[in-house]
């Protein structure tokens, strides 16, 4: 089970920072102040488990429940699901189960990479 963490280990930003200042829904948000350490961006859940890193934010479109999984094992601060894509509640009420936040972008993953990028310190 991944429990929440405040702890500063991070560029800076919390996850409900990274939601306010780029407008993302959040879907599910069990753990708000989670420390962003970087982000990575892709669908293919095995790559994601091994290239993840703990404290990143995630960005993808695959909505299935095999999302909260992944995030929980690699320790992500948190998944965005890119081009406004619908996230059901049985995936939303496990994420908050599971310490899971899971917010949601109306752009395409490219412009959600670069936002979030941009926001975060990394791309600047």
């Amino acid at each position: 089970m991944m429990f929440c963490s405040a702890e500063k280990r991070g560029i800076g930003m919390k996850i409900r920072e990274v939601a306010e200042k780029l407008g993302y829904e959040a879907v599910a948000m069990p753990c708000p102040d989670k420390e962003v350490t970087g982000g990575y961006t892709g669908d293919l859940l095995s790559w994601v488990m091994v290239r993840a890193r703990e404290g990143n934010i995630w960005i993808t479109i695959m909505t299935n429940s095999n999302i909260v999984a992944v995030a929980s094992l690699s320790g992500v601060s948190a998944i965005v699901i890119a081009e406004g894509l619908p996230v059901s509640q049985d995936i939303a009420e496990l994420a908050d189960e599971k310490n899971v936040n899971i917010l949601k972008s109306k752009k395409s993953v490219f412009e959600t990479s670069i936002e979030l990028g941009n926001a975060i310190g990394i791309l600047s």
